[in-house]
């Protein structure tokens, strides 16, 4: 697989290629630069061994198709999946039908940005989640109406835990 990755403001090529024979195995080439990458998928996120050091790492989803923000022990990153190719497309890039933003990790409702009947736009903050430390704002993936807001401020959430329906 290959993907262009905006991060921190960056561009990479990136190839994921599996390691034949080897479960959990990588070789991840960025920008002509390959590397190993073991990876093993736990509660929160992953945990990689690259070069020889352990890297716990948790993606959050934005709400928005293909971004995300990548937590690493030392910082948090935002990372856009193929952007160019969304912006080339448009509005045709928008999501279709009823969105369902779920918890993307466990952790805490910190704000509910919205209500039931609110008209939202592309990419406007609905729900504020804390994990592992750090707040994450979940947008909205199309314009659209609220639905149903299945969450308050306070709450405990676990992952995949349904937290706002846009149609």
């Amino acid at each position: 697989m290959i993907v262009e990755i905006d991060a921190a403001g960056r561009r990479h090529r990136v190839a994921i290629e599996p390691d034949r024979g080897r479960e959990g195995r990588f070789v991840v080439t960025i920008d002509d630069a390959p590397v190993e990458v073991d990876a093993v998928r736990t509660p929160s996120g992953y945990s990689l061994i690259v070069e020889g050091r352990v890297l716990e790492v948790a993606l959050v989803e934005s709400g928005t198709r293909g971004e995300f923000v990548v937590y690493l022990p030392s910082a948090a990153v935002p990372v856009s999946i193929d952007a160019g190719r969304r912006r080339r497309a448009g509005a045709a890039g928008q999501a279709d039908g009823e969105q369902r933003i779920a918890a993307p990790m466990p952790g805490r409702i910190v704000r509910v940005l919205v209500a039931e009947g609110d008209e939202v736009e592309m990419r406007q903050p609905l729900v504020v989640v804390e994990a592992m430390k750090m707040e994450n704002e979940l947008r909205a993936p199309k314009a659209g109406r609220v639905k149903e807001v299945a969450v308050e401020a306070g709450a405990s959430v676990e992952a995949g835990r349904l937290l706002v329906v846009i149609e």
